[in-house]
This record gives structure tokens, C-alpha cells and sequence, in this order.
């Protein structure tokens, strides 16, 4: 299997033993030879590769060989993962690598019972599969030793990095790794895990922390596959459909590739329940997976669909991440997902076998959507994805940061809190303000220049052990829904109050449910079996479509075609489109601000983030009492041109949108915050400057009458 001078050799020789013989493999593949080298020599690494890429062997192998090579002891990798069921995936084949050379892996995360963490605790196993809140939760706890069980930590797995690193989990993420490093009390190596992502070098230095200058590390990803002739579309069997409807999505699913395992995403738990409850009406195999059944039900589901041949599992983003579902035949997409990497994830899931080839049947509700899955598309054929980036500003996980740390040591210098992230900004001397502010409210309390937890952060986070401060996202209070004793999901708040006629009816697990009895005290909703009519419901959402795609968008529009197979229905749909609509919302010259009736709209397709802060920008134009869209905002009904010159005179420079007072309660730990800092935070989240910026810079057209076209710079 190796040759000399060849990085196999770098392998411990009883690992590449059962590679051989155990595994059957003939050879590593090109992203796990690669990783080798690095990985044994110490190197933090992201590896890149999309699913089913074997990322994980190519970050398990090299540690494990470093393992027995340098004698680590004690618990010596930690494996994090964005999901349970990812954790739990994964756990039996690591702990079946590590046998291989003696050693034992284990799991811990929020399911794993406390008899389970007790023995952990007295005898850690070589590599710890955990989330960063578990992680979070040993340190700050008072019955783990975490010199014992966390001080002989010598390497650290991120798996899905890029899911952590585009919002406030990453921020928690890299501020536990520094923690854990003073505990440990040395550098620990990092490895990051991903999906292709648009600016990979950036995303390694954002893992490797507050000492990323002077770490070594590489991005590693598979050969290059042979450059395919200029303007061919990528690899895959792509089609677009309009179907106009989820109950027609249902018929076209129902009918199409019978005796065929098949995947379906969707955008929303809602369109999952419909769509489910539509399908098992047609008489099809069908299983559902989502945020709001149950752990027990969405594993029951998985195994299940993983072990049938004829049959559909409908999913939200829930299985775009690395959990197997075993050998899938088709991936259906309902409408379209808001970025081209969450696409990557999804048509990986197909192609595997010899023989076949990775494919997607997009079957669009709307025609918004339509269009949206056009544009994704098309930027797609281009080879273009997503950069991820950290949302700005994180002070709410700076205070978080601060009462954690304060929890794990019971008392903390107020002149050496600092040092204790390592320099990572901002968890560092940055920090003050908000630090001063949680001493002045009682989160935290200082005597004799020493600081701990104060009354107001036992009253506000005290509950089950601090469990609160360890999640750095808020979740919608849901209700619990039981039939008889078993639980059959979680409901939204407002499916239970909204006035209805009738009996309520509920939508779960696609299967109706009369509701009986609330329990709104402890939040409990009883349920019996209904014939049919449910509805399903959850708060939440999409935070708008980014600047590119909108933009993708309107090239759609303006009539550049996907390099993908459309359907007659699709490519009428889009010609109608261009024909009637088009023309009072798109402009080949720039953007176009046109009157429909007595509304103005500025048609910036620019995305709801940069059409917020464009609302913000020019409050003397723009409606201040509208909700701007991924594609427009709207302007104020008597606008002429002489208001539109006069408020594009001189420098105009993008502002921050303001911000709701109400949406700070949507911010975790805003309440360790001033008011000012808090809405100053989601401020810069709502805002795309650059993009603002971008639809700034450009020729405007307005069309105010039928008659007027006027050409402005």
C-alpha cells in the first residue's frame, strides 16, 4: 500500500493493517493521503471535500497514529459536531477505528444520561464526541474536574466547521477552544471539516483563533477532477420544474421514480408536514424529519428509511449535514434553498454508487420560487460559493463569555479576565464596557478585586445547573404534544392561539391531531388522532436572500438561462414572467424605480439586508414604515425626480437600520447588555453595507409615469 518516501508510512502500521484487511480499501483517497503529513506533524488543517467525501477518516487516521506514536493519554481529541444525530452517526465507526489501536471513543451531549457522564468522568476515553455547548457545560459545571478529564487535550475536530462559523455558534466555538487551551495548558491542534466554501483560507484562520499568526496550518482538499471544456455546466443531472403547489409537488413526487429511495428538502417544517401528510394520502412510504418531532421519532425515521428500498424521507436542513441515511437514489428539492453551499450539501447526498451520478429535481411552489432556484442555479453553473463569515459584534456572547468563565473558576482577577481568551477579540480588554455594565446590574459582583457571579445571573440563568447559558442561540417557547403518553412534537405558540373555527387541529409528524386539553402553565398540549385537516405552523424564518443571489436573480429575469434541464412548465412560467412582470421591475441598464398603482418601489435586487440599510440610508425617499424585500423597497408614493436628485446629492455612505426595541428579546443574553450596545449588535446584523453600497453606485431608471423613463446616475 505504500511506497517509500510515500505519506502512508506516517500511518501506524497496525491502522494501515485494518485499512487493508478490515476496510477492504485497496488505497486512501487523494484528500486522505494529503491530510497525513500535516495532520501527524501537529499542523492545524481544513479539510475540505464534499459529503461522503471521507473527511472524517482523512482527520481520525493521522491523530489516531499520533495517538499511540507520541503516547497521548487521558482524553486526548475532541470530535465536535453542529448536531446530536450527526454525533451519534458518527460514534460507532470512530470508536471502531480506535479498538483497532486499543483505544475507545465515547459520547457526550445533551442525551447521554448522567450514570453514563459519571463513568466518563473517572475513566475518559481517548477521543470525546461532544457539541461545544457539552463542552461548555464541563467546563462551568461543579462535578467534572476538567484537568482530569479535559487537561490532556491534545487535538480538537470540528466537524461542519462551516455550519458553526456563519453564526453566533463559532463565536461560542472559538471562545470555548481558547478556554480549553488555558486548561489544558498548552496549544491544542485544530482540524476543521467542510463542504466547499468560498474563501477557505479565510475560514482556517478564523479556526485557528487568537493565535492564528503564528500556527501553522493548511487548506487540504481532494485532486481537482480534469478541467471540464469553458462553459459546460458542473457535474450532475439538474432539472427545474414549477408545479405551482405542494399538493402538485406530492402527485409529481408520488408518480416519478417509483422503487426509488428518495430524499426531499424543504424550506420550512411546515411545507415538510404538508407535503408528508400528502404523500402518505397517495398511499407512498413515507418518513419526516425535522427540528420539531422528536429526537426518538426523527432516529426511528432515519433507520427506517435508511433500511427501505420504495420510499421518501422529507427533511428540512436537518439532513443537509453528514447524517447517513444510507444509498439514496434521488434528491428532490421543494422550492430552493437560500445558498449555494446548503445545495452542494444536498445533491452530494446522491452519486455515490459506481455507476451513478449525483442529481437534484427541483420542483418549484411558486413562482418567486421559481425564479430564486433559477438564480441559485445560475450561480452554481459558475462554480461560485458562498464566503462564510462571522456575524459582526457578538457582544451578547462576550457577556455570555464572561459570566461562564466567572462560573467555571468561581472567582476571576478583574484585572486578569482577559488573558483568559488568549487575545481573541473581542473577548479581550474590549470587553470592559460590557463587563462594567454586568458588575453595575448584578450579574456579576466584585470584592476585593475579584469577580463572581452575582444574584441577577442566578435569578435570570441559575435554573438546572446554568443550563440556559450554555445554548448561544434563542429558540420560539414551543409547546410540547403528547397523544396519551408519547410525545409527538414540539407546536408553535401561535398555532394554539390563532382564532379558528371549529376544533383545533394540528399538523405533526404528517398525521392530524384534534387537540383535547393545554396545559399552558407546563406547556403540554394533549392530542387524540384526527381524519385530517391539521395545520402546521412555526414562528421564525429566512433572514433574506443575499445580495448575489437576488442579483442572480435578476439576470433570470433579464433573460439568462441555468445550465440546467428546464421543464416546459419552467421555461413557460419564466417566459410569461419576462414578458408581463419584467418590464416594471428590471432594467438592463441598472436598477429601476417604477410606480405600480399608488406604491413606488426601488426594484435595487440587492437583498433584504442591503435594501434595510438603503431604507436607512435615504430616509428623506424611502417609506420608513415598510419592511423592505430581498428584491425592492418601497418609496414614498408622491416621489419626483426632483426628491430622488436631491436625495442623492453629494456623499451619500450607507447607514445602519434602526432597530425594533422588541427584536432585542430575540437577541440571547441581551440582557447582560446596555440597551444602546444590544440594539447596536443586530443593527450591524440587519445591515449589507457593501451591497447598499453596490445598488448606491448604480444608474437608477425611473419610471414614474407611463409616459417618463428618465436615466439617472
Amino acid at each position: 500500500m505504500a511506497e517509500p518516501d510515500d505519506p502512508l508510512h506516517r500511518l501506524d502500521p497496525v491502522l494501515t493493517h485494518h485499512i487493508v484487511n478490515t476496510l477492504g480499501w485497496r488505497d486512501l483517497r487523494p484528500l486522505q493521503r494529503a491530510a497525513l503529513a500535516p495532520l501527524a506533524g501537529g499542523d492545524d488543517a481544513l479539510l475540505l471535500a464534499p459529503t461522503a467525501g471521507g473527511k472524517t477518516e482523512a482527520a481520525c487516521f493521522p491523530l489516531l497514529s499520533a495517538m499511540t506514536h507520541q503516547r497521548w493519554n487521558g482524553t486526548s481529541v475532541l470530535y465536535l459536531c453542529p448536531l446530536k444525530a450527526l454525533l451519534n452517526n458518527l460514534a460507532p465507526r470512530i470508536d471502531s477505528y480506535a479498538h483497532w489501536l486499543g483505544r475507545r471513543a465515547a459520547l457526550w451531549h445533551g442525551d447521554t444520561t448522567q450514570a453514563r457522564r459519571r463513568h466518563l468522568r473517572t475513566d475518559p476515553p481517548d477521543i470525546l464526541l461532544t457539541t461545544p455547548e457539552s463542552l461548555e457545560a464541563m467546563l462551568i459545571g461543579d462535578t467534572t474536574d476538567h484537568t482530569h478529564l479535559l487537561g490532556s487535550v491534545r487535538a480538537v475536530v470540528v466537524d461542519e466547521v462551516h455550519a458553526f462559523a456563519g453564526d453566533d455558534r463559532g463565536w461560542h466555538l472559538l471562545a470555548v477552544l481558547e478556554r480549553l487551551e488555558r486548561v489544558a495548558g498548552h496549544p491544542i491542534q485544530r482540524v476543521g471539516l467542510s463542504a466547499t466554501v468560498g474563501n477557505p483560507h479565510q475560514l482556517l484562520t478564523w479556526l485557528q483563533g487568537a493565535r492564528a499568526d503564528q500556527r501553522a496550518g493548511q487548506v487540504i482538499a481532494p485532486e481537482p477532477a480534469p478541467s471540464a471544456p469553458a462553459g459546460s455546466p458542473p457535474e450532475g443531472e439538474v432539472e427545474l420544474d414549477y408545479v405551482a403547489s405542494v399538493d402538485n409537488a406530492a402527485k409529481l413526487v408520488a408518480t416519478l421514480h417509483r422503487g426509488e429511495k428518495r430524499l426531499v428538502f424543504c424550506e420550512s417544517r411546515r411545507q415538510v408536514e404538508q407535503l408528508g401528510e400528502a404523500l402518505r394520502n397517495r398511499g407512498v412510504t413515507t418518513f419526516l424529519s425535522h427540528a420539531s418531532l422528536p429526537a426518538e421519532e426523527r432516529t426511528r425515521s432515519e433507520q427506517a428509511f435508511a433500511e427501505a428500498r420504495d420510499c421518501v424521507i422529507i427533511a428540512t436542513s436537518t439532513l443537509e449535514l453528514g447524517v447517513d441515511v444510507g444509498d439514496l437514489d434521488r434528491v428532490v428539492q421543494l422550492d430552493a434553498p437560500r445558498t449555494v453551499t446548503s445545495f452542494l450539501q444536498r445533491i452530494g447526498r446522491t452519486g455515490r454508487r459506481t455507476g451513478t451520478v449525483r442529481n437534484c429535481l427541483f420542483l418549484a411552489t411558486t413562482r418567486t420560487a421559481l425564479l430564486q432556484a433559477a438564480g441559485l442555479l445560475l450561480l452554481w453553473g459558475r462554480d461560485w460559493v458562498e464566503p462564510v463569515t462571522a456575524p459582526p459584534e457578538p457582544r451578547h456572547l462576550v457577556a455570555q463569555q464572561l459570566l461562564a468563565l466567572t462560573l467555571q473558576q468561581r472567582t476571576v482577577g478583574d484585572r486578569l479576565w482577559k488573558r483568559e481568551w488568549n487575545g481573541l477579540a473581542p473577548f479581550d480588554r474590549s470587553a470592559a464596557p460590557t463587563l462594567d455594565h454586568m458588575v453595575e446590574n448584578g450579574f456579576l459582583d466584585r470584592d476585593g478585586g475579584m469577580l463572581f457571579v452575582g444574584p441577577e445571573a442566578e435569578h435570570r440563568f441559575g435554573r438546572r445547573h446554568f443550563s440556559e447559558l450554555t445554548a448561544s442561540f434563542t429558540a420560539p417557547p414551543q409547546f410540547t404534544v403528547l397523544a396519551g403518553r408519547q410525545e409527538v412534537g414540539r407546536a408553535d405558540t401561535a398555532v394554539l392561539t390563532e382564532e379558528r373555527a371549529g376544533p383545533r387541529l394540528l399538523l405533526l409528524g404528517g398525521r392530524s391531531w384534534r387537540v383535547t386539553s393545554i396545559d399552558w402553565t407546563r406547556r403540554r398540549v394533549f392530542v387524540e388522532p384526527a381524519e385530517g385537516g391539521g395545520v402546521a405552523r412555526w414562528s421564525g424564518g429566512a433572514a433574506g436572500l443575499s445580495y448575489e443571489l437576488t442579483r442572480a436573480m435578476r439576470e433570470v429575469l433579464l433573460g439568462v438561462e441555468p445550465p440546467v434541464s428546464l421543464t416546459r412548465r419552467a421555461h413557460s412560467a419564466l417566459v410569461a414572467w419576462r414578458r408581463d412582470d419584467a418590464p416594471t421591475m428590471v432594467h438592463h441598464t441598472g436598477t429601476l424605480v417604477a410606480r405600480d398603482g399608488d406604491t413606488v418601489r426601488w426594484w435595487t435586487w440587492a437583498g433584504y439586508r442591503a435594501n434595510a440599510t438603503l431604507a436607512a440610508t435615504l430616509p428623506s425617499v424611502a417609506d420608513q414604515s415598510q419592511r423592505p424585500t430581498d428584491l425592492s423597497l418601497r418609496l414614498r408614493a408622491d416621489l419626483t425626480p426632483a426628491d430622488w436628485n436631491a436625495a442623492q446629492a453629494g456623499e451619500t455612505a450607507p447607514v445602519l437600520p434602526e432597530v425594533d426595541r422588541n427584536a432585542v428579546r430575540g437577541l440571547k443574553f441581551a440582557a447582560l447588555l446596555p440597551e444602546n450596545l444590544a440594539e447596536a449588535t443586530l443593527a450591524a446584523r440587519l445591515a449589507d453595507v457593501d451591497g447598499a453600497r453596490a445598488a448606491l453606485a448604480e444608474p437608477v431608471r425611473l419610471q414614474l409615469t407611463p409616459e417618463s423613463a428618465h436615466q439617472l446616475h
